[in-house]
């Protein structure tokens, strides 16, 4: 692996332990050894889950699921994994877990901010993912991601998004659903990751709350969550309009409806163009929205799909939505020509996709 990845861009580091391993000096000893031998450019860590352990590599590596973080013991020091399994979260969970999930990988960004011995940290995980019986929630899924196993984002991936300049993109992520009820004391605290520096929100087009970004909480933080107390608010119900504002001026809007109603069924592919080897694929994504775009949390229809031209369906025809959501994925089979795709919702209609599969490049012998 280090002779085939020694120069691939996404390597920070090479593991030379067993994962969560107890220690073993003369073994470990020889694969930190065989690794700066095969790559002296990268430097060694490891998956460590006690802090007692014996250093030998370059970065000590630490999995700490446990908040407050554990303070750095070495002068080069990474959280290798945090949140995960201790927190679980599935886009149809009650509105209170989400946020909760989201609010936690704040959390832990926070503290990794606050001291500049932390290396950084990175997230147990990105994706929702396939596992055994042994683990998980009883369904063979674990459901640790920030997206889910279809890369649809849960509340937790507009934290992330939110943490970049403004210049690159204007971001602002409700954390929550907006339902007046679904909490278990009623609709309390509106939690948005943005980065702005200002925000207005507003319920059936009356201003409700004016909030900045809580430095209280989150110190650290380039871009810290904004919390709204709302819960007065709620009781002239309407939809909610969130307004963000930079320097004073107004740069984002997104409003959520307040009507509890399925309105749209879109279909979102990530390419429209394959190449006709047999292997290159896309990923269709599936949402049933309100009427503003936000995504329908609880709607669970099934999807049909009709597919005609040179390729195959890769995923279940029928689809279920989970989470109002879902993906199938497309792959070209060898011969060029035009794919179509049809996608039909039970009463919202139906989508139309169309694919060009073109003529792959000959193999080089």
């Amino acid at each position: 692996m280090i002779r085939r990845d020694w120069n691939h861009a996404s390597i920070i580091l090479w593991g030379v332990r067993i994962n969560e391993s107890r220690d073993d000096h003369d073994f470990y000893v020889r694969t930190n050894t065989l690794a700066h031998g095969l790559d002296p450019t990268g430097p060694t860590g490891d998956i460590r889950y006690f802090q007692e352990s014996e250093f030998l590599e370059d970065v000590f590596t630490m999995n700490d699921f446990g908040f407050p973080l554990k303070p750095p013991n070495h002068p080069r020091y990474l959280n290798t994994e945090f949140v995960g399994h201790t927190y679980p979260s599935k886009t149809i969970d009650q509105v209170e877990r989400l946020t909760e999930h989201a609010m936690r990988h704040a959390r832990i960004h926070d503290q990794l901010a606050s001291n500049p011995q932390y290396a950084g940290g990175i997230g147990w995980c990105a994706f929702d993912y396939n596992t055994h019986a042994d683990f998980g929630s009883g369904d063979r899924i674990c459901y640790h991601g920030v997206t889910d196993i279809f890369r649809e984002p849960k509340p937790a991936a507009g934290f992330y998004k939110s943490q970049c300049d403004p210049a690159e993109e204007i971001v602002l992520e409700p954390a929550f659903h907006w339902a007046r009820g679904d909490e278990s004391i009623g609709f309390t605290k509106a939690v948005v990751f943005s980065n702005c520096d200002h925000l207005k929100f507003f319920v059936a087009d009356k201003p409700v709350a004016e909030v900045g970004p809580d430095i209280a909480e989150f110190a650290h933080l380039r871009y810290a969550p904004f919390v709204a107390e709302l819960g007065r608010a709620v009781s002239n119900w309407g939809d909610l309009r969130i307004e963000g504002y930079i320097q004073g001026k107004l740069v984002i809007l997104k409003t959520l409806s307040g009507r509890g109603i399925d309105q749209k069924f879109t279909l979102l592919p990530d390419d429209t163009t394959l190449n006709a080897d047999g292997a290159d694929t896309t990923h269709v994504v599936l949402r049933v929205t309100d009427e503003f775009g936000a995504i329908r949390p609880f709607a669970n229809d099934s999807i049909t799909f009709q597919l005609s031209g040179p390729a195959v369906i890769i995923g279940d025809n029928p689809f279920a939505l989970i989470g109002g959501t879902g993906a199938i994925w497309i792959r070209a089979m060898e011969q060029p020509g035009t794919v179509k795709l049809t996608a039909t919702h039970p009463y919202l209609g139906s989508r139309q996709l169309q694919f060009e599969i073109a003529l792959a490049a000959p193999e080089i012998a």
